[in-house]
C-alpha cells in the first residue's frame, strides 16, 4: 500500500510540474491580427516597420486583436481609435488609444501616426514575450517643425480661425466617341464649424451636364439629340449638443433640378436626435433615432401629374441608424420614413442594411441591401415621356420602388503568418 501511495504522489508531482512549466512558458513572438474597419491601413508598411511580431491571418489564433476605426473631425482631419483586445494567454489585457490627424496631413504622415500608436499599444504585450529582449524602445518626444518647445502654450492658444473650415472646388470632364458626346462641370463650396457644443455649416453646389447623341432611324435619317441638365443647391444647418444622448438641429435648403422638374425648391426642417449610447462611443457603437418636421415650397418648370405649377407641402418623418464595430466584424442598419400631413397617400419608406461578419479564422461573408418604397414623386411632369426622353434620361420617370443587393462569401486559407514583404513587380 505504501508503494502505491508513493507512486501516486510522484505522479501528481509530475503533473503539477508539467502544468507549472506550461503556465510559465514564455511566448517567443507575439501574433497580432489587424482589422481596419473603415480606415485606410498600409499593411505592407506596417509589416516592414514592425518586425518584432507575427502578423496573423487568423483572428482566432492571434494573441492580440487590433480594431482600427476612423471618423471625420470638424477641422477636416480624421479621428483614429485603436482598440487592443488581448486573446488566449493575454485575454485579461485590453487597451484603447486614439489620436487626431491634421486636415492637411498626407497619407505618408497619417500612416506614420498610425504606426506610432500601434507600437505604443503593442509595447505592454511584447513586454510579456521572449522577443522583448530584442526590442528597442525610443521614448523621445517628436518635436514638430518650427516648434519652440512651448507645446502647452500652443495647445491653449486660441484658434485664429475660430474652428471654421472652408472648402472650394471645381471639377469637370469631357468624353465621347463618334456618336456620343458628354461634358459636365461642377463647382462646390462649404464653410463648417464643429465643436463639442455646436455644428454649423453652409454648403453649396452647382452642376451642369450636357450630353449629345447622333442617332439614325429606320429610314436612314440622322438625328441629333442634345440633353441639358443642371442642378444647384445651397444649404445651411445648425446642430446643438444638449447631453451625451440628445441633440437638436434645424436646416434650410434652396435647390433647382431640371431632371426632377424643380424650378425653385425651398425646404425648412427642424429635428431632434436621441442616441441610445453616449456619443463618445461612436467608434464602436452608434444607435440614433431622429424625428423631424419639414416645410417645402416648390415651383415647377412645367405642370405636374397633379396639375400643379407650385405648392406648399408640410410633412414629418423619422430616421434610425444603428452601427456596430466589433472584433467579429461590423454591421449597419438604417430606416427612414417621411410623409405629408395633408396628403396621407404620399410617403417614402426606405431601409438599408450592411453586415460584414468574420465567421471563423479565414471564413467571412458580407451583405449590403437597400430598398425603398416611393409614393411621393409629386414633381413628375404631366405629359407622357417620349422614348427618346426615357433612353437619354432627360426626365425623371415614375417608379413605385427601387432596390439593390450585394452579397458574397470569402474564404482564406494557407499560412497563418505573413511577415514577408516583396514589392517586386507590384
Amino acid at each position: 500500500m505504501t508503494k502505491i501511495f508513493v507512486a501516486l504522489l510522484s505522479f501528481c508531482c509530475l503533473l503539477n510540474n508539467a502544468a507549472a512549466q506550461e503556465a510559465s512558458k514564455e511566448i517567443d513572438r507575439l501574433k497580432i491580427f489587424l482589422d481596419c474597419v473603415n480606415a485606410d491601413c498600409d499593411f505592407t508598411f506596417f509589416r516592414t516597420e514592425i518586425t518584432l511580431v507575427d502578423f496573423s491571418r487568423d483572428n482566432k489564433a492571434a494573441d492580440v486583436f487590433i480594431l482600427v476605426t476612423e471618423q471625420n473631425t470638424g477641422s477636416g482631419g480624421e479621428h483614429y481609435q485603436l482598440i487592443f483586445f488581448g486573446q488566449n494567454s493575454f485575454s485579461r489585457m485590453r487597451d484603447t488609444l486614439s489620436f487626431n490627424t491634421d486636415r492637411n496631413a498626407t497619407d505618408f504622415e497619417i500612416r506614420d501616426q498610425v504606426i506610432q500608436y500601434l507600437k505604443l499599444g503593442l509595447a505592454p504585450f511584447i513586454a510579456k514575450t521572449a522577443a522583448a529582449k530584442n526590442a528597442r524602445m525610443d521614448f523621445k518626444f517628436l518635436q514638430p517643425a518650427g516648434d519652440s518647445g512651448q507645446n502647452k502654450k500652443a495647445i491653449l492658444t486660441k484658434d485664429p480661425w475660430n474652428y471654421w473650415v472652408f472648402r472650394v472646388g471645381v471639377n469637370g470632364n469631357v468624353r465621347g466617341d463618334a456618336v456620343y458626346k458628354s461634358s459636365n462641370l461642377n463647382s462646390s463650396f462649404s464653410a463648417n464649424r464643429v465643436t463639442d457644443e455646436y455644428k454649423i455649416g453652409f454648403e453649396g453646389r452647382v452642376g451642369r451636364n450636357k450630353t449629345g447623341y447622333d442617332l439614325v432611324d429606320s429610314s436612314g435619317i440622322k438625328k441629333n439629340i442634345t440633353v441639358n441638365n443642371h442642378t444647384s443647391r445651397v444649404e445651411h444647418f445648425f446642430i446643438k449638443s444638449i447631453t451625451q444622448h440628445w441633440s437638436a438641429a434645424y436646416s434650410a435648403e434652396f435647390r433647382t433640378n431640371t431632371f426632377e422638374n424643380i424650378k425653385q425648391g425651398t425646404e425648412l426642417k427642424a429635428a431632434v436626435e436621441y442616441n441610445i449610447f453616449p456619443y463618445k462611443e461612436v467608434n464602436t457603437k452608434f444607435f440614433a433615432v431622429r424625428y423631424f418636421v419639414d416645410v417645402r415650397r416648390n415651383k415647377y418648370f412645367d405642370s405636374t401629374l397633379y396639375d400643379k405649377l407650385n405648392e406648399t407641402l408640410i410633412g414629418h418623418g423619422a430616421e434610425t441608424q444603428f452601427q456596430l464595430n466589433q472584433k467579429w466584424g461590423n454591421t449597419s442598419v438604417g430606416v427612414e420614413y417621411h410623409k405629408y400631413f395633408k396628403r396621407g397617400n404620399f410617403f417614402n419608406l426606405g431601409a438599408n442594411a450592411q453586415v460584414d461578419v468574420r465567421i471563423t479564422g479565414g471564413l467571412s461573408f458580407f451583405v449590403f441591401a437597400f430598398g425603398e418604397i416611393v409614393r411621393d414623386q409629386l414633381s413628375l411632369l404631366k405629359e407622357d415621356a417620349t422614348g427618346e426622353e426615357v433612353l437619354t434620361r432627360r426626365r425623371q420617370l415614375a417608379s413605385g420602388y427601387n432596390y439593390s443587393l450585394n452579397f458574397g462569401v470569402n474564404y482564406r486559407f494557407g499560412s497563418k503568418l505573413n511577415n514577408f514583404v516583396n514589392p517586386r513587380f507590384n
